[in-house]
């Protein structure tokens, strides 16, 4: 029988409505720090919802070519800003390692969909002259952020694109473990990216009313658990993570930040877009999860909550939790990071993937802000850290991803030993 290698993370990078890199990101999410407020990127007066959690002072320019921006849609973009972070932060040199024995494997829900927009704006008051732009195909399709990945750092091992809706990136990242377990890769490239911050995207969503609508207080809009909650806040971004086989990264002596020891994917079955009012697919996702692991519920220290601030989402998540974890968990703290990033949708499990390996790193839990008065539907006796950090040994964090189509995709983190 093949003995299992084991996969740590040495690389981190983030570009997020509240940091534009790792350090600035977690010092404001452990802050809690909004990054919601009044859409910049086009108009937003005749929708519904008019404000998302955009990038703050953020510039390609600095950081990419002209000519890879020309030929790239936004979320390409941000993935080769998250992924030169990660990459960087790891110390590797590919120059030194057999291409072969490295790869990528990314997600994005949306992909190119500002492109599509641009052209297709372009078509029709063009008055349906077919003079599109020779980049359209490349710049749309969602395969493109990890195969300018590979491009950029000469990887010719695996590379594919994963999309689940928002379980996305949690994808990814399940499917890095199991390249790097078989021993068919040294070191993946993994996370997600999104760009949906667009007029099409936006009207869509507002035509599900899936999204808040408190445009006089953007910052309080994403409210997880609250009473009062409306609907998710829009956010845009990348996260990138080195997943790396563990004899690799201490031969090296790489810095390990936490290992990835479970990863598990279930449906729902259910319904196009709403979660099993139950969380019967993400109750047996987490166990699936933790039964990879080779961990008890009891193990597990910290849950970073799916949990958007939709009305029914946030409280089937909590049903599951509880129905796994017991009616009074005191080990377990929950928070929820998308209060303050917003939803980044195929980005969102790499962004909060960061947050739970760097509150074991760290011994901080992020907080769940703008939570005023919990729903009285939420089982009682779960911890949910409000309002502000926590301070806490976590050696064990879980990850919840769920996304349209009925995917939930469940990462486990541990403490490296």
């Amino acid at each position: 029988m093949q003995t299992l290698k084991r996969a740590v993370i040495t690389g981190l990078g983030a570009l997020t409505p509240i940091g534009n890199n790792v350090a600035d990101f977690w010092n404001n999410l452990i802050a809690g720090k909004s990054g919601a407020a009044r859409i910049t990127k086009f108009n937003p007066d005749p929708f519904r919802t008019q404000f998302a959690c955009e990038l703050k002072d953020y510039d390609p320019t600095s950081v990419l070519d002209r000519n890879d921006i020309r030929k790239t849609d936004p979320f390409t973009q941000y993935a080769l800003v998250a992924a030169q972070q990660a990459v960087t932060d790891s110390g590797l040199d590919f120059s030194k390692m057999d291409p072969f024995d490295s790869g990528v494997i990314w997600g994005s829900g949306q992909g190119g969909m500002l492109t599509f927009e641009e052209q297709v704006k372009e078509y029709t008051v063009g008055n349906y002259v077919p003079r599109f732009n020779p980049y359209f195909v490349p710049k749309l399709i969602a395969n493109m952020a990890s195969g300018m990945i590979s491009i950029r750092f000469g990887l010719m091992g695996i590379n594919y694109t994963t999309v689940s809706a928002c379980a996305t990136s949690n994808t990814a990242i399940m499917d890095a473990l199991n390249y790097i377990r078989l021993g068919k890769a040294k070191v993946i490239i993994t996370g997600g990216s999104e760009a949906p911050i667009t007029e099409a995207s936006v009207g869509g969503f507002c035509a599900m009313k899936a999204m808040s609508t408190r445009n006089d207080d953007p910052a309080t809009g994403s409210r997880p658990f609250d009473t009062d909650r409306d609907g998710f806040v829009m956010g845009e971004g990348a996260a990138a993570l080195v997943v790396e086989e563990y004899e690799h990264a201490v031969a090296r002596g790489a810095h390990i930040y936490a290992e990835l020891v479970g990863a598990a994917m279930t449906a729902d079955a259910y319904h196009m877009t709403a979660t099993h009012p139950e969380g019967k697919g993400a109750l047996q996702g987490m166990k699936l999860a933790l039964k990879d692991a080779d961990l008890q519920p009891s193990d597990v220290d910290y849950m970073n909550a799916h949990a958007t601030s939709t009305p029914v989402g946030d409280l089937s998540e909590l049903a599951a939790i509880r129905s796994l974890f017991g009616d009074a968990p005191a080990h377990l703290s929950i928070s929820a990071t998308k209060s303050m990033t917003g939803h980044l949708l195929g980005a969102a499990g790499a962004i909060e993937a960061i947050a739970s390996i760097l509150s074991i790193k760290n011994g901080i839990i992020p907080p769940t802000i703008n939570t005023t008065q919990l729903d009285p539907a939420i089982p009682a006796g779960l911890q949910i850290v409000l309002k502000d950090a926590i301070q806490k040994k976590v050696r064990v964090a879980m990850s919840n991803t769920f996304g349209f189509g009925g995917h939930n995709g469940i990462v486990v983190f541990k403490e490296i030993n």
